[in-house]
């Protein structure tokens, strides 16, 4: 078995009068893509939010890298965040500097690397991510798919273990989606990239999932590949794969 480097154990999220999450388990293999598929008000962000920390568990607990969230000290939880990419699902670029300035900032912020040898690494990424010749624009002079390669440059900056993705494919027509996702395969594919993608996109889920965890109404119903989420006898993860042909 692959190891783990997302572990949440009886996870439980409540605000006010609201359960949000009901005890949920599940784990985010090393070198392998886990998507969260569901609905709109399934749990999605609430679950997001406890994995990088900026909820804590009403019960339960989540650990990043062996590490209890819950129990580290906010330095500690800033060093573990810095081990982590964030691919926003509005690309949260900076719009008043250009692509390449964007993909600087993690550097800039994280490392006292001299400014030749960043300027060096966000080159390479650029290269990477097929938009090295887009290093001087502007992000509202990129396209929606443009956008999000140099929102996912400024992600993979400081070469994170895990790279987590929140619906990556939102906004996109079909094509762009299609090229952004069997670019995070490769990615996953090259570097042996380990991935947490929030979705409700089941045609990018069938792309990209190595494994796939099924949030409905707070609680895991199904954890499993995509053919096996196709055999499924839970009638709300049929219907829901069904939804897209």
């Amino acid at each position: 078995m692959s190891e783990s480097i997302v572990d949440i154990r009886d996870l439980s999220a409540r605000f006010g009068d609201q359960q949000v999450l009901h005890g949920v388990n599940a784990s985010v293999p090393a070198g392998q893509i886990t998507v969260v598929l569901g609905a709109s008000g399934s749990g999605k962000t609430t679950l997001l939010k406890h994995v990088l920390g900026l909820h804590r568990p009403t019960t339960g607990s989540v650990r990043l890298f062996d590490q209890e969230l819950a129990s580290i000290s906010e330095r500690e939880l800033n060093e573990v965040r810095t081990r982590i990419g964030m691919l926003f699902q509005e690309g949260a670029l900076l719009n008043s500097i250009t692509v390449h300035r964007n993909a600087r900032v993690p550097l800039e912020q994280h490392t006292d690397l001299p400014s030749p040898i960043i300027d060096r690494i966000v080159e390479t990424k650029l290269d990477l991510l097929g938009i090295r010749h887009a290093a001087d624009s502007f992000p509202d002079e990129l396209s929606g798919g443009m956008r999000k390669r140099a929102g996912l440059a400024r992600a993979l900056a400081l070469d994170p273990e895990l790279l987590i993705c929140d619906e990556p494919t939102s906004g996109l027509d079909p094509l762009t989606s299609q090229s952004l996702d069997e670019l995070l395969v490769s990615l996953r594919d090259m570097f042996r990239m380990t991935m947490l993608i929030i979705s409700h996109d089941i045609a990018s889920v069938r792309r990209t999932a190595d494994r796939l965890l099924f949030l409905h109404e707070g609680r895991f119903i199904f954890t499993g590949s995509i053919e096996e989420a196709e055999r499924s006898q839970q009638e709300e993860v049929l219907r829901y794969i069904e939804s897209v042909v």
